[in-house]
């Protein structure tokens, strides 16, 4: 595309899924959760081993097979509980406002009229600034979803729905 064509607009109306990407940044993340767990497990195990006058043969079976498999369970939840996540969300963005679908078991469909929206922000952590993601997280008028968050956006994809939903807003009129 060329740099003078102008961009088509974020608010086509149609339900876009997040950016792929999106399932890498939450695998890394759950594997550095998980390796902090399974490290505070080995310290917990060893401690009971040590300090507890349990018979050799229990020590061995907490050390040799317990605390694998727990670590192997995670680990294995880590890398593939955000592929299912990915799969159930999206969002549509239209002239009217936002609507973000998320959730496995307990899905929600949130909708956010732009003559709600109070303000927005787009924020990256360490690991999405790598994969040239973003978060766009838009505050709302009310109490209930004042806050509302779609993470797994492309940085740039991000900034244009932020500016389309400042913009589309129209006055200060609550």
């Amino acid at each position: 595309m060329d740099a003078s064509e102008p961009r088509p607009s974020v608010a086509d109306g149609i339900e876009h899924r997040l950016d792929p990407r999106a399932v890498t940044v939450d695998r890394l993340g759950g594997w550095i959760v998980c390796g902090g767990i399974a490290l505070a497990q080995l310290v917990a195990l060893v401690l009971v081993a040590f300090l507890t006058p349990i018979p050799i043969w229990v020590k061995a079976l907490l050390l040799a097979l317990v605390w694998p498999a727990a670590a192997a369970g995670l680990s294995w939840l880590a890398h593939q509980w955000p592929v299912v996540v990915h799969r159930h969300a999206s969002y549509r963005v239209d002239d009217e406002g936002i609507e973000i679908k998320t959730g496995v078991i307990w899905r929600r469909v949130i909708n956010v009229p732009v003559s709600r929206v109070q303000h927005t922000d787009v924020s990256q952590g360490p690991i999405e600034r790598s994969f040239g993601l973003g978060t766009l997280v838009i505050f709302t008028a009310g109490t209930e979803h004042a806050r509302v968050e779609l993470h797994g956006l492309d940085h740039g994809l991000a900034l244009r729905i932020r500016d389309h939903l400042l913009t589309s807003g129209g006055g200060d009129d609550v």
